[in-house]
């Protein structure tokens, strides 16, 4: 619908307040709510949202280091233009639309640090060569019994979890929980965003969910709608949800593993797909692997953005710990998933951890991905058996040495831009400086009485 027709249809529904949020570099929605006629006006000429958002970390904290914004600026109202596009109706606020924005600094320049902005420039390039880009993401989070408010009060320890023990697969577990189960899948319904399943996972309190393939934007949408689904669902009924890349030193880490394949410009044939080629996949898929393979190491602060993203790529845990790739080998970094049919042909991403944002991680995929077609890169052989026992191309193993390497790659710089390789390079700078004056509980445990 044209913004005329937007408007015409919210107010037949009688529609009087709208929900606008964007996403900022930690994949956190940002927004607001807003009158009616206030939504009118901002979704014709666009308004102000102050850009602090992307001069602040996770805890609202600004950054340190000099920026496009901070207080050498002012911090001033960058625009933020509404995507006429993701209107949604949210049926447990009556009255109440949702859209999302991306953020400019004028009505002619995209934002560059804006994630969304990145994956739209991305995907546009995907189409001038002739793709339409399709992606999916599944995530593994973990709800407890507990609120925001005990949280705090129990320095985050002693936590209950919604289900004890692990029981993956569970048909029990899901069941004795049904009403919240229910009430997220009926959610993600109600916001079309075409959750496939859900289950429990191994481990306490644990669930995995897999939202349906769409083209590449719009998956990333429906991935950042989720995240924030769970959260909210989940607060309805007294309990917290995680998406940390690993929240306990006992348990594994959660992911994020992104599904992805080209396809004609049509969205009629998967370009990923050819019965002639070896297992059923074509040269562009190779050529797309071997992009994916080569500038992992470079590009990794994309997906595995936190400190604590490090602590889930570690052997043995199900996530990857160097750049390989495999035909159905979840030991690797790169799953080559043939499929029974043409259509399912795709290459499953498992270095994303469920802390990514996921606009960026998609972008990182795509544009990794598009580098190998246009160098017409070939794969080194597949890993077979166990990839943790591969000394070929391991990944940084922190933050810091990830960001390092990311910001002094010529290719990140080519595929993302300097303005956001140097703004989001700082940001994980920041992360890491931020950790070092931390005092842990492993290191009271440690010194406290015995140094």
């Amino acid at each position: 619908m044209d913004l005329e027709q937007t408007i015409t249809f919210l107010e037949q529904h009688g529609m009087r307040k709208v929900k606008l949020s964007g996403v900022d570099l930690d994949g956190i929605l940002r927004g607001k709510y807003v009158s009616l006629d206030k939504f009118t006006s901002a979704a014709k000429n666009g308004f102000g949202f102050c850009d602090v958002i992307f001069g602040w970390d996770c805890q609202d904290v600004t950054y340190d280091f000099p920026t496009f914004t901070g207080w050498h600026t002012g911090y001033p109202d960058t625009l933020a233009r509404v995507d006429l596009s993701t209107f949604r109706m949210i049926p447990w606020e009556p009255g109440t639309a949702w859209f999302l924005c991306d953020f400019w600094h004028d009505r002619e320049t995209p934002l560059p640090v804006c994630p969304r902005n990145l994956l739209k420039r991305v995907n546009a390039e995907a189409e001038g060569m002739g793709f339409r880009a399709k992606a999916s993401v599944e995530y593994e989070f973990w709800i407890f019994r507990e609120t925001p408010h005990t949280l705090e009060e129990k320095g985050y320890r002693n936590l209950v979890p919604l289900s004890p023990g692990s029981f993956g697969y569970s048909v029990l577990r899901a069941s004795e929980n049904a009403r919240l189960v229910h009430d997220l899948m009926d959610a993600c319904t109600a916001l079309d965003i075409g959750l496939e399943g859900i289950h429990t996972e191994t481990g306490p309190g644990v669930y995995e969910a897999a939202i349906a393939v769409q083209d590449v934007v719009e998956a990333a949408d429906r991935a950042s709608l989720f995240k924030h689904l769970v959260k909210e669902v989940a607060s309805r009924y007294e309990c917290v949800a995680t998406f940390m890349a690993r929240w306990s030193p006992q348990q594994a880490g959660s992911s994020g593993h992104a599904h992805q394949s080209l396809w004609d410009a049509a969205g009629e044939h998967n370009c990923f797909a050819d019965a002639a080629g070896e297992r059923g996949v074509s040269a562009t898929l190779r050529h797309y692997l071997a992009g994916l393979v080569a500038l992992m190491p470079e590009v990794m602060p994309l997906v595995c953005p936190t400190i604590n993203s490090f602590k889930r790529t570690v052997p043995g845990y199900w996530a990857p710990t160097s750049a390989t790739w495999g035909w159905e080998n979840r030991t690797a970094a790169l799953r080559v998933i043939p499929g029974p049919t043409p259509s399912a042909t795709r290459i499953e991403h498992r270095l994303a951890g469920a802390d990514a944002n996921p606009y960026l991680a998609l972008a990182a995929g795509l544009a990794c991905g598009l580098h190998g077609i246009r160098e017409q890169l070939e794969p080194p052989p597949p890993i077979t058996g166990n990839a943790y026992e591969s000394d070929a191309c391991p990944l940084p193993r922190s933050l810091e040495e990830a960001t390092a390497a990311f910001r002094s790659s010529a290719a990140a710089r080519n595929l993302f831009g300097e303005s956001f390789v140097d703004h989001f390079a700082g940001s994980r700078d920041w992360e890491v400086r931020e950790f070092r004056k931390a005092v842990t509980d492993w290191e009271l445990r440690r010194y406290f009485e015995t140094i």
